[in-house]
């Protein structure tokens, strides 16, 4: 996903979901601007698209952004849930990328049962903080987070080569291996972000000891990479890019994967899943991209929902709160 600080933080409708066509309208078009166009300057759909049939077993959400704004309306974290629930997915994984959005993520989890918590600095922002000195002091800050019970993953981190370049890498490496660390000695899952980066992710993760559980959040490798994450049960997370046409290298990953290994992801408010590309996302179209995966791995649809959500719950454990 796109660093934190590039995006407006928060939250249209079978037909769009009624938490969404009830959300209040945005007018400040200033509060718009990122959200307006897409990357060739075209203008895009700011409508959420339709809600997705419903799951028939509850698959999870493993990794989103509640609080990046996208679209035409506010949604609560609140009504964000209810509309996924309403097509089968029964929680999410609110993720971090810099101390404020790691906060949000604590919050969240603490007032909602549904929702989880994975908190990180995002790598590109790892080197725009060492550039400035405030990066230890970041990380500091989110090895307080990592003790809280509902923070499951220490997440996002990794390597992003894509917006990074080399001055920034050292610190960014930096970062991961702090990460790592945190993870680790918290006994929480390592959710990793790789960008263009895939040797040096896989060569830090061969050099550091891991926590136990080890998930390549929003997958970008081909069969080779999968094979690694296989060889070392590191999780695999799919986004909605693996419905992509032009996503071959995702749709051979997929049918290498171990399938105790394989989790799904939105990454919302980013990559929604075709038809719907370039439209906001949300955790409601999971279900768009669970029905693409099974009918890819020619998986009956039911057995393959509770495939996911066991690997999911393996690697997060239970939504709801001890009693």
């Amino acid at each position: 996903m796109p660093t934190s600080n590039e995006h407006q933080r928060v939250g249209q409708t079978m037909g769009v979901p009624q938490a969404y066509s009830q959300a209040r309208q945005r007018q400040d078009e200033e509060a718009l601007r990122r959200s307006s166009t897409d990357d060739s300057g075209r203008k895009r759909n700011l409508s959420y698209p339709p809600a997705p049939e419903p799951l028939p077993f509850g698959v999870p959400d493993n990794h989103t952004h509640m609080d990046f704004r996208d679209g035409s309306v506010h949604v609560s974290v609140g009504q964000a849930l209810d509309a996924a629930n309403a097509v089968g997915v029964p929680g999410v994984i609110q993720v971090g990328c810099d101390v404020e959005s790691s906060e949000f993520a604590v919050r969240a989890a603490n007032e909602d049962a549904r929702v989880l918590a994975a908190v990180a600095i995002h790598p590109n922002d790892a080197a725009r903080l060492a550039e400035s000195g405030d990066l230890e002091a970041a990380i500091e800050r989110i090895e307080q987070l990592a003790s809280e019970e509902r923070v499951r993953a220490i997440g996002e981190t990794g390597l992003d080569y894509y917006r990074t370049k080399e001055p920034g890498r050292p610190a960014q490496e930096h970062s991961f291996r702090e990460h790592i660390r945190i993870a680790r000695t918290h006994a929480k899952a390592l959710q990793i972000h790789d960008r263009d980066a895939h040797l040096d992710v896989v060569r830090v993760l061969e050099d550091e000891e891991l926590p136990d559980l080890v998930v390549f959040h929003c997958f970008s490798g081909d069969a080779r990479l999968a094979e690694i994450c296989n060889e070392n049960g590191w999780y695999i997370s799919f986004s909605g890019t693996v419905t992509f046409k032009n996503s071959l290298d995702l749709r051979e990953a997929l049918q290498v994967a171990r399938p105790e290994l394989v989790l799904v992801e939105t990454d919302a408010p980013f990559l929604t899943p075709h038809p719907y590309r370039g439209r906001p996302n949300a955790s409601y179209l999971i279900p768009a991209t669970v029905r693409f995966m099974a009918q890819t791995m020619g998986a009956d649809l039911e057995e393959y929902c509770r495939t996911l959500a066991a690997n999911t719950r393996r690697v997060y454990g239970d939504f709801q709160p001890s009693s």
